[in-house]
């Protein structure tokens, strides 16, 4: 799998943490597509999925009504 997101060590820098905090700044100039993305690899880099992984049937099930 191609690696698309990088870490970019330049990026970083000694702050307070009130200025730390301003993270909405940082994501308005992206576009929809790649906050959709970022979120997106976010998610799979938590639960160690893949794109490709298939939903295990044995944990999730649909419900009765």
């Amino acid at each position: 799998m191609e690696q698309k997101f990088r870490l970019d060590r330049t990026a970083f820098k000694a702050t307070n943490a009130k200025d730390a905090d301003d993270h909405v700044s940082d994501w308005e100039d992206k576009t929809y597509n790649e906050r959709l993305e970022a979120a997106w690899f976010l998610i799979n880099q938590f639960y160690g999925t893949t794109p490709g992984t298939r939903l295990d049937r044995t944990v999730f099930s649909p419900r009765r009504r």
